[in-house]
């Protein structure tokens, strides 16, 4: 077991930074985001304080699934650079003190993987069981159907191989045999080769489809052992190394992906329930949903922690909320049809959904950084881009960065139609949205991110406290405190766009303590008065305090 005494968890208070090597900047003019840019702005992304870049795929692909149709599990997709540009990549991250986590995606392949081909060819061939064959398909649950809209089976047939193959996913991406030992130990190999060239962990892709062996037989093989083999050997080769999971499911469930009290699986896991909860809080302007969730929340050890974000490269998932409850989330944020994915989520961005109204942009970004667990944006969240709805699916959300308002936004200096995703336009468009412009700005939003991303660093309580709801007496209003190594840090919010009156019950507070506001910057100091705190709060207003006592040191 890895123990905080033997291992470095320098994810507990960093700031994790998601992007598509594809749409961040491309470097070469051929229209296609390279490694070349994505190192060009690594100075950028380390200026407004990401201590962490999270990539998503950069291998060969026919890219069927934007990326994640992977043919060479070792490669670097040669549109994108060479893996000579990967490692200057890493080498320059680290240079600057960043991390660098890659996606996993090794519960399937592309059809057109080498290993799928030859497994195709023969019952016989060494490849063959690395892939779920059947003369007869099981029947398919409804439920289990990812993409409703592709796919009605989870098992395709190949004319070639004349049986029927696995695929949880797409029916282009054929699932890998877990259960096979040949299978894990390859997929090993693929991580060690990745943190051999400097990487600092993964991001595994859909955990609970890894680890499903309930449709491929006989397999005498505890599912978790496949985390628990994977974790150890992550911590050999690197004693640091982190592994992010990706796992939708409730939150009684996910303790077992951490390991439970052995804590020897994941070390984070996104909370999907509390982002739900969050965006449900936010329909309704009340506070009751967030707070909820949070007590769900089942503790963890202290090696382990929870990721948290507001929206990710996905759609945005509500299947964990009522049918009633997802729909006022969508008449609130999604209303028509074409914003709307699968009847269960939404392909919009933050900052449109909130309709750019910039306090309450501000207000939810200050609620995810103050959250106990670890921050993950998902990129140009810190300037405010919107979604591109011409795009269809999950892709309206990935367009191309808006660095400048020339054309293209700054991206690519290629001719518009040779783009691998066309920019956003209106009003969430380059021309109003950029990284150039609101770098400008000290009042932007871009230049209050780099501020906010800064204290929350500076705020290691957040990452490393204990976390408790405190109480209030406006429905709208979220209060919590989180204490770590004899400090606490409180946070309000108000989800409410009406100022309120509110009063914060504190809890135990030391005497003569006073609480140092840290978004304020002033430093203004409140007294408590009988363990409580009295705040005026604007609408969509936010708050966060350091409960110091006169002995106390902190920070400027």
């Amino acid at each position: 077991m890895t123990t905080a005494r033997t291992s470095d968890l320098w994810w507990k208070n960093a700031v994790i930074y998601c992007l598509d090597v594809e749409t961040f900047l491309d470097w070469d003019g051929d229209g296609i985001g390279d490694l070349r840019g994505l190192t060009e702005r690594v100075d950028y992304l380390a200026g407004i304080g990401v201590s962490c870049l999270w990539l998503m795929p950069f291998q060969p692909s026919p890219n069927r699934d934007d990326g994640y149709d992977i043919t060479d599990f070792y490669g670097v997709d040669p549109r994108l650079g060479s893996p000579g540009d990967f490692v200057s990549l890493i080498r320059t991250a680290k240079d600057r003190g960043m991390r660098v986590i890659i996606d996993l995606v090794v519960n399937h392949t592309s059809d057109q993987h080498p290993w799928f081909r030859e497994a195709r060819s023969s019952p016989d061939n060494r490849f063959r069981d690395f892939y779920v064959w059947r003369d007869r398909p099981t029947r398919t649950k409804k439920a289990s159907i990812v993409f409703p809209d592709a796919e009605d089976s989870i098992w395709a047939w190949d004319d070639k191989a004349e049986q029927y193959f696995l695929h949880a996913f797409y029916s282009h991406q054929p699932d890998l045999n877990i259960g096979n030992q040949r299978v894990r130990d390859e997929i090993a190999k693929i991580a060690g080769y990745w943190l051999a060239l400097g990487v600092d962990g993964f991001r595994v892709d859909a955990v609970p489809f890894l680890i499903d062996t309930s449709q491929i037989g006989d397999v005498d093989l505890d599912p978790h052992e496949i985390l628990r083999q994977l974790r150890s050997f992550i911590s050999r080769r690197q004693g640091d190394g982190v592994l992010l999971g990706e796992v939708n499911l409730p939150p009684e469930q996910l303790i077992d992906f951490f390991g439970g009290t052995e804590a020897d699986e994941v070390n984070l896991l996104f909370n999907f329930n509390l982002m739900q909860a969050i965006w449900l809080s936010l329909a309704r302007q009340d506070a009751a949903p967030i707070a909820e969730a949070l007590e769900k929340t089942i503790a963890v050890s202290e090696d382990c922690q929870y990721a948290n974000f507001l929206r990710n490269h996905d759609e945005l998932t509500l299947d964990k909320l009522t049918d009633k409850e997802r729909q006022e989330v969508f008449d609130a944020f999604g209303p028509d049809e074409d914003m709307q994915l699968f009847g269960r989520g939404l392909r919009r961005r933050l900052p449109s959904m909130l309709d750019g109204d910039p306090q309450r942009i501000r207000l939810a970004y200050s609620l995810l950084f103050s959250l106990p667990g670890t921050p993950v944006l998902f990129y140009g969240e810190e300037i405010g881009m919107g979604e591109n709805l011409a795009i269809d699916g999950r892709l309206s959300v990935r367009t191309p960065m808006q660095w400048t308002d020339e054309q293209n936004g700054g991206f690519s200096k290629a001719r518009p139609s040779r783009l691998r995703r066309p920019v956003v336009d209106g009003r969430f468009g380059p021309l109003a949205v950029n990284v150039a412009q609101q770098r400008r700005d000290p009042e932007s939003l871009l230049s209050w991110m780099e501020r906010l991303i800064r204290r929350r660093r500076e705020t290691p309580e957040l990452g490393w406290g204990s976390w408790k709801g405190l109480r209030t007496n406006v429905s709208s209003v979220l209060a919590h405190r989180c204490d770590w190594e004899g400090r606490a840090v409180v946070a309000v919010h108000n989800l409410g766009d009406q100022p309120c009156g509110v009063r914060v019950k504190l809890g135990d507070v030391p005497e003569g303590a006073t609480l140092d506001d840290l978004l304020d910057e002033r430093g203004a100091l409140r007294e408590i008065q009988d363990g409580s705190l009295e705040l005026k709060m604007d609408g969509y207003g936010f708050r966060w305090f350091r409960l110091t006592t006169p002995d106390q040191h902190t920070p400027p």
